[in-house]
């Protein structure tokens, strides 16, 4: 994808080599750009997994090329923090919502899903504080997304992860699970019909 962008034109700036904060700018204006509805989910994986691997300013230059700039454009809307209390009920975040930096879930003998398949990542990192008795918290994930549950603090609880057949995509969202569970289960696994090809090319 990046090569067929590239034709549109080269200067001599662009065959400088990149660095890393030169991709994670651009990693930067994808992320906010997809948030604005710019871009589609698929697209932005595409994009995102072509800029972490881009050698040059010029194939970084490519991957925004028909994009504002951050300046230009408005940031997308990420809360810094999301907080979820319920008893007894069920709470769900799914296609194209817009992953906050943290989220506070308060649940007794209730579900809580979070599908990060088609969502808006614009943070490289989702801290769960979770507080959570019977019930269970569903993590739906996707090539990039890797969740970690060590701090959690478990009673009579299980965690369950299953992982993609065909893994090896670079990370962009780790979601760090703490608290405490008790008398539930917290369940981490992909999509049930695939991904489409993306997923099997990654």
């Amino acid at each position: 994808m990046a090569g067929e962008l590239l034709r549109t034109g080269v200067s001599p700036e662009s065959e400088l080599r990149a660095s890393h904060a030169d991709r994670d700018r651009v990693v930067d204006v994808l992320r906010i750009a997809a948030g604005d509805g710019r871009l589609t989910a698929e697209e932005l994986d595409e994009r995102l997994e072509a800029a972490l691997s881009a050698r040059t300013i010029g194939e970084l230059a490519a991957l925004t090329a028909d994009l504002p700039s951050v300046a230009d454009g408005g940031a997308v809307e990420a809360k810094g923090v999301v907080r979820i209390e319920q008893k007894g009920a069920s709470a769900r975040r799914g296609e194209g919502w817009v992953v906050p930096r943290r989220m506070e879930i308060r649940s007794d003998w209730g579900e809580v899903t979070l599908d990060f398949t088609e969502a808006v990542i614009t943070y490289d990192t989702l801290r769960i504080d979770l507080d959570m008795r019977g019930g269970a918290l569903r993590l739906v994930t996707r090539p990039g997304v890797v969740v970690d549950t060590d701090a959690l603090v478990t009673n009579y609880a299980k965690i369950k992860t299953r992982r993609a057949a065909v893994s090896g995509a670079p990370v962009v969202l780790r979601v760090e699970v703490t608290g405490e569970l008790s008398f539930g289960q917290v369940e981490v696994r992909p999509p049930r019909r695939g991904f489409g090809r993306k997923a099997m090319r990654d």
